[in-house]
């Protein structure tokens, strides 16, 4: 172990020394990935080695044949929310590290199973799992993830209210996934059931991390529950941010092709905002919606963008995603932290929020 590196006595995971409080957020993301990566590979060797090779895969650990690689399993987001949340409450670096491989492994597990119901292609710039091992190895590999995640969670902190506040994202989550797959069903999705079914999809597992995190650092009941709200309202606000982005972010940043959720017919949120807003380009938009996606061209996917922004959708978007960002800080606020330790999770919800890619 070099100069950079200590082992926290109360976790046994080897950390690297933590940023500074003032750290850019991409520094505490690459930190909570540093600290987490391990405690997930040993996580995965413990795995059936089918799964562990279809996990590692996802993970971006190795390719298809088993060669390792450098693909990396995202941006950390959730990781470091866990971690950070722990942080706040005065831990030191490390603690929190079982609970941010939980997350993240119950968010990855979601990706596989989301990749498979969307028949997604790609995921992180290759071609997703279940192109790779079939759905049957994928499905089996996001349940073993799942039960790997609740393992996981009882290695710090409070395991029984640990156990239940994952358990009870998990749930969350899933009902989120029903709605959303009914969505696509319907054509008359409202803002509120759009909202509804964010909160369950995304918010409903960053608050998680947050609450696990802030747990395992020893929080009180209302710091857990002020901690977990704060990352519900950011889980609103990124999904927002999110659904921008699957209409007009850079494909080389979201690692999916341009208008890949307007040809999937996504009722994401500008789109459903779009569609309720009494306009022409609202009517254009529901025609199109209603033609078959096979028949779609780049030139069919910019003319449904244009009038998604044109209809308002895009900005109804960005200020709902600023107003759930302004709640997740008062939740913060309702901590009553010390300013000092609550930063970086302040910066970090901030990036996140405001992010262009």
């Amino acid at each position: 172990m070099n100069a950079a590196e200590a082992t926290d006595t109360k976790t046994g995971t080897n950390t690297r020394t933590a940023p500074a409080d003032d750290a850019e957020p991409e520094a505490w993301l690459h930190h909570a990935r540093e600290v987490t990566d391990p405690v997930l590979r040993k996580a995965g060797d413990s795995l059936h080695p089918q799964a562990r090779m279809v996990v590692g895969y996802h993970l971006g650990w190795w390719d298809a044949q088993g060669r390792p690689v450098t693909t990396g399993w995202g941006k950390a987001v959730r990781p470091a929310l866990a971690l950070l949340s722990a942080r706040a409450l005065g831990a030191p670096p490390g603690v929190g590290a079982h609970c941010a491989a939980a997350v993240q492994l119950a968010h990855d597990s979601s990706l596989l199973h989301d990749d498979i119901i969307d028949r997604d292609d790609t995921r992180r710039h290759r071609p997703a799992a279940w192109r790779v091992f079939g759905v049957g190895g994928a499905l089996l590999a996001g349940d073993a993830m799942l039960a790997q995640a609740v393992c996981l969670v009882q290695h710090e902190g409070p395991s029984a209210p640990a156990t239940a506040a994952l358990n009870e994202a998990v749930q969350q989550f899933i009902g989120g996934q029903f709605e959303d797959i009914g969505f696509e069903e319907r054509a008359d999705v409202s803002l509120t059931e759009c909202t509804t079914m964010a909160a369950r999809k995304t918010g409903a597992l960053m608050g998680a991390a947050c609450r696990l995190g802030a747990l395992a650092g020893g929080a009180d009941r209302a710091q857990a529950a002020s901690l977990d709200a704060f990352g519900r309202s950011l889980g609103l606000a990124f999904q927002h941010v999110d659904d921008l982005l699957g209409i007009w972010g850079d494909p080389g940043a979201t690692g999916k092709p341009v208008g890949a959720d307007l040809h999937a017919r996504k009722k994401s949120l500008p789109v459903v905002a779009a569609l309720g807003s009494d306009t022409p380009e609202a009517v254009e938009l529901a025609e199109l919606y209603a033609r078959d996606p096979s028949l779609d061209d780049a030139g069919v996917l910019r003319r449904a963008a244009l009038l998604v922004e044109r209809a308002g959708g895009r900005q109804r978007t960005s200020g709902l995603a600023r107003r759930h960002l302004a709640e997740a800080l008062d939740h913060l606020d309702a901590t009553l932290l010390p300013a000092s330790d609550t930063r970086p999770l302040r910066r970090l919800a901030e990036w996140l929020a405001l992010r262009d890619h």
